[in-house]
């Protein structure tokens, strides 16, 4: 069976920027205060570069997209270490589509809890297998199959984004 391609939609500045905003808020609101905003690659780096300076604090990075251990496993691990010594730790990704990549952080991070380890997307996918603490936006992909560009994946060619689509075309079945 051959998969459609999507409708790419287009997630221009000032909408990306309302969805940091309202992930500081939310945040801030909730009365809980990261020691660290951790950015997911590729996808959360942009956004947990955002919210860092929205909420003035420091941020570490790990890299899954890539799939180069020293760059995501033995990352985990420094970052399992860290909430094991009770150092709060925000990880921001773009968008909770199917929730792997929630779900294999949660469990590289082992029992944290909601007192170390919150999870912030700009989108998040309600059918997902994976909760989220803080989301801009939430869609439902029964409904919503749109592939969605953000301003950092704006330079690549529509063929480039379509090959990331591509990877996991089930993310907008």
């Amino acid at each position: 069976m051959t998969m459609q391609k999507p409708i790419l939609t287009d997630i221009d500045m000032e909408r990306f920027l309302a969805q940091i905003d309202l992930l500081a808020n939310a945040v801030v609101a909730s009365g809980w205060r990261p020691d660290w905003i951790v950015g997911i690659g590729r996808g959360g780096l942009a956004p947990a570069t955002w919210l860092s300076h929205a909420l003035g604090r420091p941020m570490l990075s790990v890299d899954l997209s890539a799939q180069v251990p020293a760059f995501s496993d033995a990352l985990l691990e420094a970052l399992r270490a860290r909430a094991q010594a009770g150092e709060r730790l925000l990880i921001v990704d773009d968008i909770n589509d199917t929730g792997r990549t929630i779900l294999r952080l949660r469990r590289a991070l082992g029992d944290a809890d909601a007192t170390v380890l919150r999870l912030a997307v700009l989108i998040d996918n309600s059918r997902s297998g994976a909760r989220v603490d803080y989301s801009a936006e939430t869609i439902d992909r029964a409904v919503t199959k749109d592939w969605f560009v953000f301003p950092w994946e704006k330079p690549a060619s529509e063929a480039n984004i379509l090959a990331d689509w591509g990877e996991e075309p089930d993310r907008t079945a």
